[in-house]
């Protein structure tokens, strides 16, 4: 059964942090987003975007060669890191420069990417692993041992079922994602319409924001971006997914109330974004 004792997160839990009018670019953390593959570019651009929009203050991409244009002009903000294959990431160079790091959305699968999946695990910093990374790690289940207490993963139900074993019921996979989160001591947020956060300490938190409208390709690389972005302005393991999940779900609510249900796409998240901070900073 799902606990009685879990949080149910709603607009009044999420404290953002206030700004010091003297603040520059760098107070607000230095991102890295390892991300994109032929075909898959615009996975890495709308996780980039929803980064930068979400209040980080540098954004870099670690992208293959032949994505490069493609997110220079989609995202002038974002500056590229450019792996040495034309189509997807192969390899990763220091890590030293960043404040967070997230990888996956749109990444591609191959054992060179899966090679990416690892160094970032080695780093120790924190990080929000996604998308492809995680059916790297699935793939290579070794990788399993390099999880720590800075790790959000972010599967939806079949990622997670591709990483653990298959569930028949929504309370046995809930079941399986509070032991998981223990038993490899990172955080599991696991999507759905009640998106479910899960700690190493055993604490559990459901959100309350979002709708059917985003159900879309590209929006769980949105929610991506955004947790990236919290965790590089240091916002705890913790808060990050928390307040990622509701965030990204009350840009959901944002837009549907401007384009409805149907019309809804994963760069309206990003586009209501602005909206969805307001409504939490003026509450």
């Amino acid at each position: 059964m799902f606990p009685i004792d879990a949080n149910f997160i709603t607009a009044q839990d999420i404290h953002l942090h206030e700004r010091n009018e003297c603040s520059h670019k760098g107070n607000f953390g230095h991102a890295l987003l390892a991300a994109g593959s032929e075909g898959k570019m615009g996975a890495a651009v709308l996780a980039a975007r929803a980064c930068i929009r979400a209040g980080c203050g540098l954004v870099t991409a670690h992208i293959p060669r032949g994505g490069n244009v493609i997110m220079q002009i989609a995202a002038p903000e974002i500056m590229t890191d450019i792996d040495d294959c034309e189509t997807y990431i192969s390899h990763i160079s220091s890590l030293e420069a960043y404040t967070a790091l997230g990888i996956g959305p749109g990444a591609g699968t191959q054992p060179e990417t899966a090679a990416v999946v690892e160094a970032v695990l080695r780093s120790g910093k924190p990080a929000v692993i996604d998308a492809d990374a995680l059916n790297c790690i699935a793939a290579h289940k070794d990788l399993l041992a390099l999880l720590h207490e800075n790790c959000i993963l972010t599967p939806h139900p079949g990622e997670f079922d591709r990483l653990t074993h298959a569930h028949e019921t929504t309370v046995e996979r809930f079941e399986t994602q509070k032991n998981f989160a223990q038993y490899y001591n990172c955080t599991i947020l696991l999507k759905g319409r009640y998106t479910c956060v899960c700690t190493p300490q055993s604490e559990v938190f459901f959100n309350s924001s979002g709708n059917a409208g985003m159900a879309t390709a590209g929006s769980g690389d949105v929610l991506t971006g955004i947790i990236l972005s919290l965790l590089a302005q240091t916002y705890s393991i913790t808060q990050s997914a928390v307040y990622g999940a509701f965030l990204h779900g009350l840009s959901g609510d944002c837009a549907k109330i401007a384009v409805g249900e149907e019309s809804l796409t994963a760069q309206s998240l990003v586009d209501f974004l602005p909206q969805a901070f307001l409504q939490i900073h003026n509450q």
